[in-house]
This record gives C-alpha cells, sequence and structure tokens, in this order.
C-alpha cells in the first residue's frame, strides 16, 4: 500500500538517532533519523546514502590520515563507501533520511 510522510520536520524520536524505518529495498533499509546530537566516529559495512532534510550537519570524514568537515543542508547528501570513516554532527536539531545496508551501524 502506497504511503505519504508528511511529518519529517515536526518527526521527533524518544532519543538522539532514533529512527523511524519507512522501507526496505533489497536488503537496505531507508529510514527517517531525528538527532540534536553527534553520533560517533563508524565505518559501515556497506555504502550509505545521508540526505539532510531538515537543519543542517556538519558532517566530519577521513581521508587517509586528514579529517574534513562540510556543512550539510536541506537536500545536500554525503555518501560514504566500504570502509568510509565518518561521524555526523548537528547543529541543533536535524532529521535525516539515511539508506544503508539492513543493520549497519
Amino acid at each position: 500500500m502506497a504511503r505519504i510522510v508528511q511529518d519529517v520536520r515536526s518527526f521527533r524520536a524518544d532519543a538522539a538517532w532514533g529512527a523511524r524505518d519507512l522501507v526496505e529495498i533489497e536488503g537496505a533499509t531507508a529510514r527517517l533519523h531525528w538527532t540534536d546530537q553527534p553520533y560517533r566516529w563508524h565505518v559501515n559495512d556497506g555504502a550509505e546514502l545521508f540526505c539532510v532534510l531538515d537543519g543542517e550537519v556538519d558532517m566530519r570524514y577521513r581521508i587517509g590520515d586528514a579529517e574534513h568537515v562540510v556543512r550539510l543542508r536541506p537536500s545536500d547528501i554525503f555518501v560514504a563507501d566500504v570502509g568510509d570513516a565518518h561521524v555526523a554532527h548537528p547543529v541543533g536539531e536535524a532529521r535525516i533520511l539515511v539508506f544503508e545496508r539492513k543493520g549497519s551501524v
């Protein structure tokens, strides 16, 4: 059955990085996350697509030994491949759409 999600800007989870599962497609999930706290440095076991829907997020990532940061705003997308170390730091509250392998960190 088709679904329409119209509460993205008002969605709030019980805790930082809480999520609403939206859909599973061939072993990958799309989840709507809410947060007001940084995540933790991590490396996914598969590719990850991270799209800011509301708010702003400072995405920190490493290339070799160098750390970089980019400010993501609504409609900006960060794509991490297998092995890419990264961590998201929201600036206030943020709502993010994440596509990744089901069960990934």
